[in-house]
């Protein structure tokens, strides 16, 4: 994954309104419900059935740390799908989305005006439109350069030329060399 699918996935866990379950017992009694039976979540863990009953009864307190990880990583991946979606849908829809980052930008521009990149710390909301394009991207598998491109371009369009009131002969913008990334919506 690149660091714009991360910042996502990271956002979308921020999303939940009531946390998963913390317990071995809860998180496998969780994934039976969701998948059925204790075959398929032995499936779907690497582990025996066997294994699964004895998680769910009791009989077995802790998991090895591998498969521990197996299994917060498959409850966090199916706990409040609805909600992370809701989410998704009004920030693509009314909301926007807010990018905070340190990088690198760089821009072409009109002559007499330096375009060397150079890092800046900048906390930007981005219209609806954006967050759009950015889950559309997501969805369709885009590469995490083509999602730097659509955040590069809503920060030429709301940061740098702020709406169409300054800096008009700004053409491209590029985001080079991430610190760090991080979305809310």
């Amino acid at each position: 994954m690149g660091e714009i699918e991360d910042a996502i996935e990271r956002a979308d866990r921020e999303a939940f309104t009531k946390d998963p379950p913390k317990t071995l017992k809860g998180q496998i009694g969780f994934l039976l419900k969701q998948l059925g039976s204790a075959r398929a979540v032995a499936a779907e863990l690497g582990v025996t059935a066997d294994s699964v009953n004895r998680y769910r009864r009791g009989a077995r307190k802790h998991a090895r740390a591998d498969v521990a990880a197996k299994i917060d990583d498959a409850v966090r991946q199916r706990w409040q799908p609805l909600v992370r979606k809701r989410r998704q849908k009004q920030a693509a829809a009314t909301g926007g989305i807010t990018v905070e980052t340190r990088a690198r930008f760089g821009y072409a521009s009109s002559a007499g005006s330096t375009d060397d990149g150079r890092f800046r710390r900048l906390t930007v909301h981005l219209p609806a439109a954006y967050a759009q394009q950015l889950f559309d991207a997501r969805d369709a598998g885009a590469s995490d350069q083509q999602m730097r491109g659509i955040i590069a371009e809503g920060f030429k369009e709301v940061y740098f030329q702020d709406g169409g009131s300054r800096a008009m002969g700004l053409s491209d913008v590029e985001i080079n060399d991430i610190d760090y990334l991080d979305l809310d919506y």
